[in-house]
């Protein structure tokens, strides 16, 4: 008998728009969910205006469920769809 670890895969985007890195990152880190986790952040300064605009990516880190199988392949066919298999172990 083996097990899989798995967890959800989601990611969202944001935007936000900031007088400075310091205010962004807070901006940003505000509107993350809990269980959500920052992935990547792209800032941008107009040349005209001092506000920096930031379009963030956030991806899903909770939701992990186990599932059984009979080996590790067993385990893999049984990821359902929109979730990726962390980690397989014997039980």
């Amino acid at each position: 008998m083996y097990i899989g670890m798995i967890r959800p895969v989601e990611t969202k985007t944001i935007s936000v728009q900031g007088e400075g890195l310091p205010e962004v990152h807070e901006l940003v880190y505000a509107q993350t969910p809990e269980g959500w986790a920052v992935a990547a952040m792209r800032v941008a300064m107009s040349k005209h205006e001092t506000v920096l605009s930031c379009e963030a990516t956030l991806v899903r880190r909770d939701g992990i469920e186990m599932l059984e199988g009979t080996d590790s392949a067993d385990v893999l066919s049984k990821v359902p769809e929109g979730y990726q298999l962390l980690s397989v172990q014997p039980a």
